[in-house]
């Protein structure tokens, strides 16, 4: 009799031998499961139910766009076309005017009637290349990825009335280039391959088998989960279990038995996952509780291994395919950011901008950054960081109705301390950043707290990568590389392909599917969250951290111990960007003057266009693969330098035109005409300031009288200008040397010892290095003994990232160069010089070394500086120039400024991240100090600085040969300077000094005919007092005002100024409008332009309108005047003329 609860399910005898595996076998089975070498019996095997290629069915032609044009559709589609076919051979990527690189095909399909009993029919077609699949009309519809990487996308899915019909057409452009250019050898950053064919190695009609698909799609994320989870949990042993009972299960011979496999597979995905489609996200846990939040994005970098007209191209491509995947997938949610992509696409290709637009109305797609570009954030300076942000924000609303929240700079190559200020300045106040994952870097959701204390809330993804692929590893990384997970559980997974472009793909969004599936019915996968913004992610974040109370803080910089080299490769591109920055900055200040005095001019009209036409073009080189110097596309990005710098003078001309008619430019080509005039100058700076300048005196005896110095040949002569008071838009005028200039003298033993000297500081070379640097007013000798600076070059050969990087070791191979071939050239009084040449190997350096009579500033107690302007004829390989300075000074630390402000980075090596910060990047100073004196090195174009030890250097040039195998060969021309200066750096005039250095006078010469030029005489419009250290950076109009030429007198009329504290402390300047100026209200903004705070205005003792502004350290504030009717003149009558401001006697 059976015992009560027994059961006789469980055999009595086992005659069997075990069922127990060896795992780690059956792992490795996994990888035979598709394709390889059993692809003809394995899933791969049964993947297309159909694919024919023959001309019955498909039809091709082609027409090749000659050279390297790339003609958009309309002009392409008129072309004469010629039979094509399968396996044709295409190119090359040559940029031979006679070969083809853009390639344009008909398609005409004849599709089978059986086929429309079909789920899908797709047409394959894959160029070897990147290609775009435009509709008949010119619609683009997607883009095509060639080739057989992980970013492969060759399917063009037909619309099932087509299917139905038979027929189907379709455009495709395809291009001579892979996602990532075209390397010679396959390596990324190796010169390109300008001989490079291309195949079109398919072009079929085929029938997909989707549930054969869909087992590849449930198979992938299985076998994912069996390898990606560690130990040996419950989960990962699931899935292994089931991908083997799969392929068990497959036989190729037996259609039925995939949809078996497939079932195994929803026991681990849980029953009917796959018919809730997208709702399988709305399961499981709490909307808003996920762990990781997916969001797709492409991160196209605006230039790199292509030119732009390339990106211009691959934007369409990307954005077009995540349209289509939208229709799809309704989840899929995709981040763009850089308006100028945008504003490419909207000229471009309007048909696809109109879809764009309506999937930001659905909000599947969505504008992101507030950016221009994705911007390198070392170099642009304050104001140009600040433009990136007004431009975008401006952009983004104008074309979408809103701006963005969350700043987005994913791949930059270190952050400046400035960036969350002006975030915030910007109407945001997220940051999502990335590539700091190349650091030890201690958190992953933290505070950024910027230099003046402004901070947002910084994620970096744990997931370390913006171009994740969405799988269980990226997913699982998620948690378990989050660096703060203490305070925050919560990570972002920004998937698909980028940096070339390309963005998710479908099988992308199906593993994540899978994958939620999976976290629905285990614990032991993380949640991913699909279907929300990356903004909703930071506001749960914000919710859940109490404000950013509960998280981490960093201060400062984030600086990245990668990528040095590119402060200095291509020094083109950073002369370019410097020079065009501040050419900008004085056409705006000269050109709001013009605008408002219209006093010869009456019809003169603020440019504004075409000053924003030369900014775009400023801001797009700031794209981060075109600013550090380390790609393929400097022609573009000279050529567009090139421009601006022609418009910019013709924009100078122009306000110089309304401002003082009978001017004329003083240059060394320019012919001054022997007429009476004089020299003047306009002084775009804050500050009063000295210059000594070179005149060409050629015939004209009137000028020679305005000269202090002749040359030898008296064909130049140096004159000393004066600018009294501070101010933007002050005149300097010519004057003879004052009781407290300091005339200069040369010395000279006649071969190898040379002495450049005056009452304030002294310089000696001897046997070509620079063995004594002093201070003469103090008798300090700047240079220990047995040491000398100057010129030096190191062998510059980086691990791998050649133009990237330079490693710590090339600091073991220095070698001194000596200053030789020493002459006179200048003996004073008021300007001495030497000039050197030192020939190294295939190169030729030209220095001439300058000492003026003046001080480098006119603050009290302000040293002169010693000039070095060089010309290098460069022809070197993987050698390294430099400038270095060993001083007798010790810190700790070394200053150099950064935007809208400094930063101190260690002199020592104390710990690795000290160790990392051999060479760092500056802008116009660098700076060594202790108590009671220091030295710097300004520098009018270069970036790259260190300070080891005692030794100040300040790096020249580079010549790295990948990705441009001739990077920086032929002639450059730079100055630096040496500024001994007494006092701690906090209490110098090394900002000031240097900010004037990279800002000279707009020298002309004012002929004597009779034209009335009030401004000689007027006060500068706005005027700072009361705190040196606050600086005057922007004169502007404002950005909401009519510039039409017959729109302002009846129109609000608004001047911008931007403002910020310089060295870390507060201040309180009083903010000064010279009479002439009708004042009507004046607010602070930030930088759109908003009103925030109306000032309170006040006269003081001199009947000058005031208001008083208040900064903490490193702020920057933008104040906005709104200009009332121009004031009543000194004999009581209304001044009757179309300007906004009024010169008379009364306000001189």
């Amino acid at each position: 009799m059976q015992a009560a609860g027994t059961t006789t399910d469980y055999p009595k005898m086992n005659y069997g031998a075990g069922n127990k595996w060896i795992k780690h076998l059956t792992q490795g089975r996994l990888g035979t499961f598709n394709g390889g070498h059993y692809a003809d019996a394995n899933l791969a095997s049964v993947l297309y139910t159909h694919r024919i290629d023959d001309s019955s069915y498909v039809k091709l032609q082609v027409w090749s766009a000659p050279g390297l044009e790339k003609p958009m559709f309309e002009e392409a589609i008129k072309q004469k076309f010629r039979s094509a076919k399968k396996g044709d051979s295409f190119g090359p990527s040559c940029t031979c005017s006679t070969t083809c690189t853009n390639h344009w095909w008909k398609v005409s399909l004849t599709i089978p009637a059986y086929w429309a009993q079909y789920e899908r029919v797709q047409f394959e077609f894959d160029p070897g290349c990147e290609a775009m699949v435009f509709t008949t009309d010119g619609v683009p519809l997607q883009g095509i990825t060639g080739g057989y990487g992980g970013d492969r996308r060759v399917e063009h899915i037909i619309p099932r009335e087509a299917v139905k019909a038979g027929k189907y057409e379709v455009v495709i452009e395809s291009s001579c280039n892979g996602m990532f250019g075209v390397p010679w050898n396959g390596d990324t950053i190796e010169p390109p391959d300008m001989n490079r064919y291309f195949s079109l190695a398919s072009a079929d009609l085929v029938v997909p088998n989707q549930e054969a698909w869909g087992l590849w799609h449930d198979f992938t994320t299985l076998r994912e989960i069996s390898e990606t989870l560690p130990g040996n949990t419950s989960l990962q042993n699931r899935a292994l279990v089931a991908a083997n009972a799969i392929m068990n299960a497959f036989d190729k011979h037996e259609p039925t038995s995939v949809s078996r496999a497939r079932a195994i597979a929803a026991e681990v995905f849980g029953a009917g996952w796959e018919e809730k489609g997208a709702a399988v996200y709305e399961e499981g846990v709490p909307k808003g509780e996920e762990s990781i939040w997916g969001v797709g994005n492409c991160h196209i970098d605006t230039a790199w291994l292509w030119p732009y007209r390339v990106t211009q191209q691959k934007v369409a491509r990307s954005w077009a395919t995540q349209v289509d995947l939208m229709e799809r997938y309704p989840e899929h949610r995709f981040v763009a950011s850089q308006a100028q992509q945008f504003k490419w696409l909207e000229q471009l290709y309007p048909p696809l901008f109109e879809r764009v637009k309506e999937k930001i109305t659905s909000g599947q797609f969505i504008p992101i950054g507030g950016s221009w570009v994705e911007n390198d954030a070392n170099m642009p300076s304050g104001e140009a960081l600040a433009r990136q942000f007004i431009f975008g924000q401006r952009f983004f609303e104008t074309r979408f109705g809103k701006r963005c929240e969350t700043a987005w700079l994913p791949d930059t190559f270190g952050l400046t301390g400035a960036l969350p200020q002006l975030i915030r300045l910007a109407g945001m106040k997220y940051f999502f950043t990335q590539k700091l994952s190349c650091n030890v870097f201690p958190h992953s959701t933290f505070n950024w707290v910027g230099i003046d204390g402004s901070q947002v809330l910084c994620h970096m993804t744990p997931v370390d990568t913006y171009t994740a692929q969405a799988t269980v590893g990226d997913v699982h990384k998620g948690i378990t590389n989050h660096k703060n997970l203490e305070s925050s559980d919560t990570s972002l997974l920004a998937f698909g392909n980028g940096d070339g472009g390309g963005g998710p793909l479908a099988k992308m969004l199906e593993n994540l599917r899978r994958i939620r599936a999976v976290s629905n019915v285990s614990r032991e996968i993380p949640p991913v969250s699909m279907g929300r913004s990356v903004d909703d992610f930071f506001q749960t974040i914000e919710k859940k951290s109490d404000e950013g109370n509960k998280l981490p803080n960093w201060s400062g910089e984030l600086y990245l111990e990668f990528h040095r080299g590119t402060y200095t490769s291509h020094g083109s591109i950073k002369k370019g960007n410097r020079k065009s920055e501040i050419l900008l900055r004085d056409i705006e200040i000269l050109a709001t003057l013009a605008s408002l005095y219209r006093y010869h001019k009456k019809d003169y009209a603020y440019p504004d266009a075409k000053i924003n036409e030369c900014w775009e073009k400023v801001l797009l080189n700031q794209c981060k693969e075109v600013h550090i110097s380390s790609g393929m596309v400097y022609e573009d990005a000279e050529k567009l330098y090139a421009e601006v710098r022609k418009e910019g003078e013709k924009l100078l001309e122009e306000a110089f035109g309304a401002l003082f008619p009978k001017s004329i430019p003083v240059s060394p080509s320019t012919q001054i005409p022997n007429k009476a005039g004089r020299l003047i100058a306009l002084n775009t700076t804050p500050f009063a300031r000295r210059d000594v300048i070179k005149v060409p005196l050629g015939g004209n005896a009137r000028i020679k009288n305005q000269v202090v110095q002749a040359s030898k040949d008296v064909k130049t002569g140096y004159a000393l200008m004066e600018s009294e008071s501070d101010g933007n838009g002050n005149l300097s005028v010519s004057t003879g040397l004052y009781a407290d200039c300091m005339p200069v003298s040369v010395f000279t033993n006649g071969s190898d010892h040379f002495v450049l000297r005056n009452s304030s500081v002294q310089l000696t070379i001897t046997q070509g290095r620079i063995t004594s640097l002093r201070d003469v007013a103090l008798d300090r000798e700047l240079i220990p003994s047995g040491q000398s600076g100057g010129l030096v070059i190191f062998d510059d050969k980086p691990n791998y990232w050649d133009a990237w990087d330079v490693e710590i070791h090339h600091l073991e191979t220095p070698h001194q160069l000596e200053f030789g071939d020493i002459s006179v050239v200048a003996e004073g009084p008021l300007r001495a010089s030497i000039k050197s040449v030192v020939k190294y190997r295939q190169s030729t350096i030209d220095v001439t070394i300058s000492l003026d009579a003046i001080t480098a500033s006119k603050k009290k107690n302000s040293r002169s500086m010693f000039v070095f302007d060089a010309v290098v004829d460069w022809h070197e390989k993987h050698e390294f120039l430099k400038f270095e300075l060993p001083l007798n000074i010790r810190n700790d630390n070394a200053t150099y400024e950064t935007q809208f402000g400094f930063v101190q980075r260690p002199t020592h090596k104390n710990t690795t991240w000290d160790m990392a910060k051999f060479e760092v990047c500056g802008h116009k100073y660098a700076d060594l100090s202790e108590f009671g004196y220091g030295v710097a090195l300004l520098s009018e174009s270069k970036y790259g600085f260190s300070c080891r030890g005692n030794v100040l250097s300040i790096s020249l040039l580079r010549a790295a040969t990948a990705p441009d195998a001739s990077q920086d060969q032929g002639t450059h021309e730079f100055s630096w300077a040496v500024m001994p200066h007494k006092g701690h750096f906090l209490e110098s005039d090394v900002p000031q000094a240097a900010y004037v250095f990279n800002s000279p006078l707009h020298v002309r010469y004012l002929l004597d005919e009779g034209v009335e030029a009030p401004l000689l005489n007027a006060e500068p419009p706005f005027k700072l007092e009361g705190a040196s250290n606050v600086f005057l950076e922007t004169v502007k109009r404002g950005l909401y005002d009519d510039f039409s030429p017959n729109s302002e007198p009846a129109s609000v009329v608004t001047v911008v100024l931007r403002l910020y504290e310089a060295f870390g402390g507060h201040a309180h300047p009083k903010l000064k409008f010279a009479k002439h100026v009708p004042v009507l209200k004046v607010f602070t903004t930030n930088l759109l332009e908003d009103e925030e705070l109306q000032l309170n205005m006040f006269k003081d003792e001199d009947k000058l309108t005031v208001v008083k502004l208040d900064f903490h350290g490193f702020e920057v504030k933008t104040v906005k005047i709104i200009l009332g009717k121009p004031h009543v003149g000194a004999s009581g009558a209304t001044i009757k003329r179309d300007s906004w401001v009024t010169i008379d006697d009364e306000c001189l």
